[in-house]
């Protein structure tokens, strides 16, 4: 293997950013970029998306919108029709409930506008950190990091970080990852993640940053 250059994380971003250009957007910035971009819209597409693909988060979290946007509209539906609605989505029997509840809840604790707040989020049963960060740092421009599956392998194959979990990636990120790329990371890294930087056999010889990256936990590529 050649010998890598230091990592640079300024010219990383700036050629992933091109190399990302033509390829579909995440799911939640897909949306947001349509019109759905309130914190309880991007909050119950996130919840959506939870082990769900991009392909199916988007027509799904379309048809709900499509029927209720608000908390008062998605309050009064029954959890039957908000499963019906998100059916297609993985563990969709488990999400209604807890989509239905926390409509319920901004109706009766925040007069049916959700704050740009982290705590308040949280406390939502079916929000994590993942899902709190990622709505925060789109709908409100909040800097927060979001660690999906992608950010985390990627950061830890480039040997930017050296984790073993999600949550690890996010505190090693939050230490020295510049706050200007935050929201941004995750932005970038779910698309290159499922069409360069893949899982399995990723295309490094079509990766703008390879010269750079450590190629960590390759063993076979394109």
């Amino acid at each position: 293997m050649a010998e890598k250059q230091p990592f640079e994380i300024e010219v990383a971003i700036a050629q992933i950013r091109q190399a990302v250009e033509p390829l579909p957007k995440a799911a939640l910035f897909e949306l947001a970029e349509e019109g759905y971009n309130s914190v309880f819209e991007l909050l119950l597409a996130c919840m959506i998306s939870i082990r769900t693909r991009d392909e199916t988060t988007l027509p799904v979290s379309r048809r709900l919108f499509q029927q209720a946007r608000t908390p008062a509209e998605v309050s009064q539906l029954a959890i039957a029709e908000i499963d019906q609605l998100i059916s297609d989505s993985t563990f969709h029997e488990g999400k209604a409930p807890q989509i239905h509840a926390i409509a319920q809840q901004a109706v009766a604790e925040h007069n049916g506008v959700l704050p740009c707040d982290l705590n308040t989020l949280l406390s939502f049963n079916g929000v994590g950190p993942k899902c709190a960060h990622l709505v925060l740092g789109i709908a409100c421009n909040q800097p927060y990091i979001s660690v999906d599956i992608h950010v985390h392998r990627i950061t830890n194959r480039w040997g930017y970080v050296h984790t073993r979990t999600p949550e690890k990636t996010l505190a090693a990120l939050e230490k020295q990852l510049p706050p200007e790329y935050w929201i941004e990371i995750n932005r970038l890294l779910v698309p290159f993640g499922k069409h360069i930087c893949t899982g399995d056999r990723p295309r490094c010889s079509t990766c703008p940053v390879l010269e750079m990256c450590q190629q960590f936990g390759v063993e076979a590529h394109r």
